[in-house]
């Protein structure tokens, strides 16, 4: 019985068996996708790992690459540096080239001070190297043109100079100097240009002035119609003869011959060469000239010319007053004014060359 039933039992449930079997199939094949899937991801996650890998080991031998470039640098820097810290002088030779620079610079100092008392020295010396030859120019200007206002300035220049040595020495140069000035500060004015240009003005006045007795001046002879009457041929005959003949009412003065045309326009040119000739006296400080051309500018003018006509009586007061006037003037002489200037410009350069032995003589000389 109870195997019958056991193989009943057996038989009843081995039909129910079978669908579990198809899930289990089902269940393999979802477990295969699964494991596919995973086999796929585990594949990819592989593959981006390698992947990453790869570009690690890229990254790394870039920078090893790099590292190894920044070794080189850094390597060649380092010798760089050693050559430089090798061609650096050492402590002691900082030491010497200190003192060396420090020597240096006080000679420089020295050099500086010794050029600039040179220079110093060739400066003043120049100075009054100026100051002798604005002597010298005063003295020409006095001498050859007697331009008293330019030898003036020249010597106030000179003077100057040696107001600015500030030197005792040149006491007495200084006080030469000075009495010229005072000397030339003292002269009359003598205004040579002035005389000259009247003397010009009255050269031009000598074409206006009227000769001593006028010209005779023909009229224009009419024609006379030929039916005139015998009272008109009558004054016609008489003008003709009147012609030549000349009453003069003042018989008792003088009697001068008349000037022709040539000879009036020769007195005139005899009257502006003389005048011309006293301005040249005036211009160059001639007295003698300048007196003896108006002397003869007078005479001219009182023996041919009409004394009554007020032009001629202008021009002979003028010609008088501009001979009173003086051309030169005395000048005063500059020679001891350069020799006391040369004398200190000699004891200055003694001095320099020898200051010692100058020293002795003029403590034996005040001792004296």
């Amino acid at each position: 019985m109870s195997e019958a039933t056991q193989d009943t039992l057996t038989k009843a449930q081995s039909p129910a068996v079978a669908p579990p079997k198809a899930k289990g199939r089902g269940l393999a094949a979802v477990a295969l996708l699964i494991g596919a899937a995973g086999l796929a991801a585990g594949g990819w996650s592989s593959w981006q790992l390698y992947l990453q890998q790869d570009q690690a080991a890229q990254q790394l031998a870039r920078f090893n690459e790099s590292s190894a470039a920044a070794q080189q640098q850094l390597q060649a820097s380092e010798q760089r540096i050693a050559q430089r810290l090798a061609g650096l002088p050492t402590a002691a030779d900082l030491g010497a080239q200190r003192d060396l620079l420090v020597s240096l610079q006080g000679d420089q100092q020295r050099l500086a001070q010794s050029l600039s008392g040179l220079l110093g020295k060739s400066r003043e010396d120049w100075r009054l190297a100026e100051a002798e030859h604005l002597l010298r120019l005063a003295m020409l200007r006095l001498s050859a043109l007697q331009d008293v206002n330019s030898a003036t300035a020249l010597v106030q220049g000179a003077d100057s100079i040696l107001q600015a040595q500030d030197d005792p020495q040149a006491f007495a140069a200084r006080g030469e100097l000075i009495k010229v000035l005072e000397a030339l500060n003292s002269l009359p004015q003598v205004d040579r240009s002035g005389l000259f240009l009247q003397l010009a003005a009255l050269r031009g006045q000598v074409d206006q002035l009227q000769m001593l007795a006028p010209e005779y001046i023909l009229p224009s002879e009419v024609p006379t119609a030929a039916s005139a009457s015998d009272s008109s041929r009558w004054a016609e005959l008489w003008a003709k003869l009147s012609r030549y003949v000349r009453l003069d009412l003042q018989a008792d003065q003088d009697v001068r011959p008349l000037l022709a045309g040539q000879s009036l326009a020769q007195v005139r040119l005899t009257l502006a060469l003389a005048l011309e000739q006293a301005q040249w006296g005036a211009l160059n400080g001639q007295p003698e000239v300048y007196r003896q051309a108006l002397t003869a500018a007078h005479a001219v003018l009182d023996n041919y010319f009409d004394r009554d006509n007020q032009a001629v009586k202008a021009m002979q007061q003028r010609i008088g007053e501009l001979g009173e006037q003086a051309v030169v003037a005395k000048l005063p002489s500059l020679d001891p004014a350069l020799n006391t200037l040369q004398a200190y410009l000699k004891l200055r350069e003694a001095r320099e060359l020898m200051p010692e032995a100058v020293d002795a003589v003029e403590t034996e000389e005040g001792g004296q």
